[in-house]
């Protein structure tokens, strides 16, 4: 009997061993908010709840895998998880289901996934694997290649189409780029050249696209078709005051005013029910995740280190800021899932892998 409380304390030291405690602190208490507005967002029902501590258990463990192995085994498998993220997404061009007429996922029977989702982390792994290995002859035309590898999945996520993911994955490539030593001349030229271009990028647009850009200047310029969703997110937002109408007890979002409510627009049910507070308390979290991130960046010892774990904390930056942004009205809309609070298995996974690589990169300095 002496042996049990032993033994479940040699367990419980083994399973934390690799896990960074104050990155699964914030991440935790990020979780639990998430679970209280997802039962509220789904109309008190559990069957998402059910699906989303499925899809978490899944994530959690591969996160633990992940964080114990080292970041050098963990970079041999770039090539490959690239090259299969590349046929996924040639695979959802081919056989792709396609919702609200966006062919984005693929049915693999027992599930379904977003192989696009995959790609926010593939790439950056490539390209940081990549840049490790011609650290010490690096030239020019290496930046050529990772624009190639950029380019490609791109591509591919653009003619489904999904103009906000594209931006997200082009984003995490240009992280690492950035990380790996890109020359503050060649990112001046980018932005001026990419400047220069927004009248033939606006020609490319579909007129979807064209119509969220629109309803972000001026949403009341069509109330009642493309700036509704907008103007009811805005108005959930701003009834929740300093303090919020309380949970369950948002009027916008159980009157179903508010769209896609568990997913991307999970963040105006949140602020309906907990206000300001809540929300100030939410960018609290995410910026200590945030500052943990970089910190676990700053000692990262190689190459590939520096480059992935920067890539990963910049790549969470701009999915929280950009969904906060487009529910609150100052960004279009371009279906940008919350980071760990809205609904969705194959973002879920992508994150928390995400930061079972972080937690790999930050135990190589012990």
């Amino acid at each position: 009997m002496t042996l049990q409380p032993h033994l479940i304390k040699r367990l419980w030291l083994a399973i934390k061993a690799p896990l960074d405690g104050p990155l699964m602190l914030f991440l935790g208490l990020i979780f639990a908010l998430s679970l209280v507005v997802l039962y509220s967002a789904n109309n008190q029902g559990l069957d998402k709840i059910d699906n989303k501590l499925v899809y978490t258990l899944l994530s959690l463990t591969i996160m633990w895998l992940l964080a114990r192995s080292r970041p050098q085994s963990i970079m041999n498998f770039a090539p490959p998880i690239y090259g299969i993220g590349v046929v996924l997404l040639l695979a959802v061009h081919f056989k792709g289901v396609t919702v609200n007429g966006s062919t984005r996922w693929l049915e693999l029977g027992i599930t379904r996934i977003q192989p696009s989702e995959i790609m926010k982390i593939a790439l950056p792994m490539m390209l940081a694997w990549f840049f490790q290995k011609y650290e010490l002859s690096m030239r020019w035309w290496h930046y050529l290649v990772a624009a190639v590898m950029i380019a490609i999945p791109c591509a591919l996520v653009l003619k489904q189409p999904d103009l906000g993911t594209t931006m997200l994955i082009a984003a995490s490539g240009f992280f690492v780029l950035f990380f790996v030593g890109l020359p503050w001349k060649v990112i001046l030229g980018g932005m001026v050249a990419a400047g220069a271009s927004m009248p033939v990028v606006w020609n490319m647009l579909h007129d979807y696209q064209r119509r969220r850009v629109m309803t972000m200047i001026d949403p009341m310029e069509d109330p009642l078709g493309a700036g509704y969703h907008i103007i009811q997110s805005m108005i959930a937002i701003g009834s929740g005051g300093p303090w919020g109408k309380g949970w369950l007890n948002g009027t916008q979002t159980h009157l179903d005013y508010i769209p896609e409510r568990t997913t991307d627009f999970i963040f105006a049910v949140y602020s309906e029910e907990f206000g300001l507070v809540g929300n100030i308390v939410l960018v609290i979290l995410y910026t200590l995740v945030l500052s943990r991130a970089m910190m676990i960046t700053a000692g990262a010892q190689t190459l590939y280190g520096r480059a992935m774990a920067g890539a990963i904390t910049l790549s969470f930056f701009v999915y929280a800021f950009v969904n906060m942004g487009m529910v609150a009205g100052i960004l279009p809309v371009v279906g940008v899932p919350l980071p760990f609070v809205s609904y969705g298995g194959t973002a879920t996974v992508t994150l928390f892998v995400g930061m079972g690589m972080l937690m790999s990169i930050g135990n190589a300095r012990r």
